[in-house]
């Protein structure tokens, strides 16, 4: 088969990104394999003795993520899965069979309904209800006023598609005591839960402390290879352990993966909270450049924003944005933006972009981003 001219366009952005020299943020995939594989060897030694033998079926440094990854969450124990869409299938197919109920309310652009094609239903057996229909968190009153009966309440912590955003801590408290007074269990999807401790003003345990499990990942913001844990009661640990299995995730070894989930939480947590604020510094900036601009409307959204990822909306299809973004790249060294999508629901010729700040992005001014918005602008005339 030939190469597609997707596939041309991936490695030209791919490229782009590369060689760009000021960034917001490098992903895992602007990386070539030989990259990561020698960076994971640098830093390993670092955070786990090489010299012992290589985990198999989910011992040795396996063990090591599931026990530092409790303790971080302040949970009693945790099981390490390869992805975590399985490790939430498991938590809520658990939970189901302890409350009786196969139903599980959520946001209807949380993760299982947005990108897991339809896996609750047609995998676990479950029924997913959707409390609000708002781009927002599920308020008290939304979930004490929703008409019919549910086992679990899973909350997406930051409900990525809705803009990466966050209920207040005081919304989210009542959000929980609102579930319980209906017998509800509360499951979080905590992918990105690392770096919500700055909005929340609290630690993650005590985040934690209000669910009675929580799925975390080590890619999203880690900066790992893969993998994901699911933390709660050792009970219900334990019978995740079981389904797991059933599920083909007991993975001979996962060494490489694990490696760099300690590397991860070892160098990238601590960063967390200064990547924060820098993208409230970058999101301003944003904002202020595209107002003195000749675009004629844009959002940034939420601003400021809840975690160190938030939206940019655009009046421009998604491959005119896509293009004036790699051609800046290309041109100038810098990288803005980098994929722009068409708005799922709303008028035609709306995009939006995610921007990520990280490590990078410290190094940028306010007035370095206004000038790569004027700079981007002008190749969108």
């Amino acid at each position: 088969m030939g190469v597609t001219d997707e596939q041309k366009q991936r490695h030209r952005r791919l490229t782009a990104w590369k060689r760009s020299g000021k960034v917001l943020a490098r992903m895992p995939t602007d990386h070539t394999t030989a990259e990561r594989l020698s960076a994971l060897a640098a830093g390993a030694a670092a955070v786990h003795d090489l010299d012992e033998w290589t985990d198999v079926y989910g011992d040795g440094v396996v063990a090591e993520v599931e026990r530092r990854t409790a303790d971080l969450l302040g949970m009693e124990a945790a099981a390490y899965f390869p992805t975590g869409t399985m490790a939430q299938q498991v938590a809520l197919r658990c939970w189901a069979g302890r409350t009786g109920s196969p139903v599980v309310a959520l946001h209807p652009l949380s993760h299982p309904e947005v990108h897991e094609g339809g896996a609750l239903a047609s995998v676990s057996g479950l029924r997913t209800v959707h409390p609000t229909t708002g781009p927002h968190q599920p308020t008290a009153e939304e979930i004490r006023d929703f008409p019919e009966p549910f086992g679990t309440l899973m909350l997406e912590l930051p409900l990525r598609d809705a803009g990466f955003v966050l209920p207040s801590w005081e919304d989210l408290e009542d959000v929980v005591t609102a579930a319980r007074e209906r017998d509800a269990v509360v499951h979080v999807d905590g992918a990105r839960l690392w770096e919500c401790t700055s909005h929340f003003g609290r630690g993650l345990p005590e985040i934690a402390a209000l669910a009675d499990s929580v799925y975390v990942s080590f890619y999203k913001s880690l900066d790992g290879l893969s993998g994901a844990v699911l933390a709660g009661p050792e009970s219900l640990v334990e019978e995740a352990r079981t389904w797991r299995h059933r599920y083909g995730g007991q993975v001979f070894q996962q060494y490489p993966a694990a490696l760099s989930a300690l590397l991860g939480l070892e160098r990238e947590l601590p960063r967390l909270p200064s990547y924060v604020a820098q993208a409230r510094v970058v999101a301003r900036a944003l904002a202020e450049g595209f107002a003195g601009s000749a675009v004629p409307w844009f959002r940034v959204h939420p601003e400021p924003p809840h975690t160190h990822q938030f939206q940019v909306w655009l009046p421009y299809t998604a491959d005119v944005l896509d293009e004036a973004s790699v051609r800046q790249a290309e041109e100038t060294g810098v990288t803005l933006f980098r994929r722009w999508f068409a708005a799922p629901a709303g008028p035609p010729g709306l995009s939006f972009t995610e921007v990520t700040v990280a490590a990078p992005g410290l190094d940028w001014t306010a007035d370095d981003v206004r000038e790569a918005v004027s700079d981007f602008v002008e190749r969108l005339a």
